[in-house]
Order: structure tokens, then sequence, then C-alpha cells
């Protein structure tokens, strides 16, 4: 029984801050992960001060708006997070863990990548996969789209750019992506699981005990696991205690945490079905994600 954890560094603060907390966190629960980075600019904005002030009070709840503020707030000329941060990069991937490219400029590609020209999209992802280089000496091996936002060429891209996976999606297993009965030769490994600040603000979900309906949720686990995306601007700062309870927790319900390398390795690649790709929304967050639709020809 498999829980992948994605860990999504988008911003510079989330790097230079959450990303340390939650690589000493996984150690000590011997736990692993794969850490991707937005390797260029920063425009993500920055933390309002109102929140930081609830956040030192120790506030019991966190609206849906106040979250989107925290993650996508006021745009502000941003620090280049791959040549700053480029020592803790490297750090994460001495402590053990699996890296990859989440982009170049995570925000710039969720606000525009579902629609843009090919040649925009190719100059961002080969951007990315550059800075990597630069930074780690080698090439990736995955690829995690800002946002969950993809479109045809870069799906196209996860292939010829020789990613061995992908976590561009939404979707409930693993599977071989299919766009206009076009097939794309890179598994996705989709996010499963709702992340904290889709939770939180609905139904009475507070800071409190958005762990417990997230543990709920992974009660009953499904052959091939679960993949969760954990946010380093979130658990990896503000929501960590929420994060350390859900680590401990589902070691209790009988999972192995893995990253999304160990959890490709338990599946048989050869063998994953192949589904449509479909634009859709997810409760708790605005606009629209890529997603896994219906089987291809089932």
């Amino acid at each position: 029984m498999k829980l992948a954890l994605k860990v999504d560094a988008a911003t510079f603060r989330g790097t230079l801050v959450g990303v340390p907390r939650l690589v000493e966190v996984l150690r000590r629960a011997e736990a692993q992960a794969t850490f991707f980075f937005n390797l260029g600019p920063d425009h993500g904005g920055r933390m309002p001060g109102s929140l930081l002030a609830a956040s030192r009070k120790g506030a019991s709840a966190l609206g849906r708006h106040g979250l989107a503020t925290l993650l996508y707030g006021t745009l502000l000329p941003g620090p280049d997070v791959g040549l700053r941060c480029g020592d803790i990069l490297r750090g994460v991937r001495d402590a053990g863990f699996d890296t990859g490219v989440r982009g170049w400029n995570s925000a710039a590609w969720q606000h525009r990548a579902a629609s843009a020209s090919p040649a925009w999209t190719t100059k961002q992802m080969q951007r990315a996969i550059a800075r990597y280089e630069k930074i780690f000496g080698e090439a990736p091996k995955s690829h995690a789209a800002a946002g969950w936002q993809m479109n045809p060429h870069a799906l196209r891209l996860t292939q010829r750019m020789g990613y061995g996976y992908a976590s561009d999606t939404r979707g409930t297993h693993p599977f071989i992506p299919v766009w206009n009965a076009e097939v794309v030769l890179c598994p996705q490994l989709p996010t499963t699981l709702p992340t904290l600040d889709e939770l939180l603000g609905r139904d009475g979900c507070s800071i409190d005990t958005v762990h417990e309906r997230l543990l709920a949720l992974t009660a009953q686990a499904p052959p091939t696991g679960h993949v969760y995306t954990v946010q380093s601007d979130l658990e990896g700062q503000l929501l960590l205690p929420v994060f350390e309870k859900l680590l401990t927790g589902w070691r209790a319900q009988g999972y192995e945490l893995v990253s999304l390398g160990g959890l490709l390795e338990a599946i048989d690649a050869s063998r994953l079905p192949r589904h449509e790709l479909v634009r859709g929304t997810i409760e708790g967050r605005a606009g629209t994600l890529m997603l896994q639709g219906p089987e291809f020809l089932a």
C-alpha cells in the first residue's frame, strides 16, 4: 500500500524556508518524496501581513480567500529561485530525495500554458531543463506542471524531452495520456487527493481538522495507491504541523510513503491503461485543470 508524496516548490520563500523544513520532517518520518522546483523567476507574490499576523497568533482556520491571497498574492518582481537557491536544491538531492522540474516561471505557466503557443511552451520547458542541468549536472527525469496546467504541445514535449514520467494532471490512478487520439508515451502519475488549500474553509474544515478530512479519504487504499501534493508555501510553513499529523496518520493506516518514482517502480508501466485528457474543475480550486478523462477505446 503506497502513498507517493509530490512536493511543489513554487516560490522563492517556499524554496528557501519551506523546502528545508519539509526535508527535515520527511527524514524524521523516514518518508520519501519527489520535489519539483520552479527553476527561474518567482512572480508568485508574498504572504500578506494579515495572514502572517494570524499565523503568529495560531489561527485555527484560514479561509479560501486568505489562502488564495497567500498563494497568488500581488505580483511582485521576484528573485531567480534557481540562481539563489541552488545549494538548497542540491541539498534535497543529497538528502536522498528525488527531484524534478515544476517549470521555469510557475506564475507565468499557470496563467498562460493552457492556451500558449508551441514556441512559448518549448522555450519555457527548454529553459527549465537547461537550468536543472546547470544545478544538478544531469538531465531531469520527471515533470510536474505548475497548477496542473498543460497544453497539447507541452504533453508531447514530456515524451520528446525524455522525461521518464510526469505528474501534470489530477485523476485517480496512473495512466498513459491520450490527447485527441494521440498517445503520449510518458506515464502520468496524477494527484489523486485534494490539497490543503482546496479543503480549508469548506464545510467548516479548519487548520485543526483538515488532516482528519484527508485521512478519511485515505482510509481505504486503491490498488494503485495515492499521490498527494505537498506545497512548500503551506505545509512547509504555516501548515507544517498539519503535514506532520498526516504523515503519522498515513503510517498508522499502513501506507508506505514513497516518491513518485517509487510508486512507478511498483507498477508495470507497460500495462498502464490509456486515458483521454480533459480540462475540468476541481472543487475548491479556481479555473480549469488538466484532468484524467475516460479510458481510451475502452
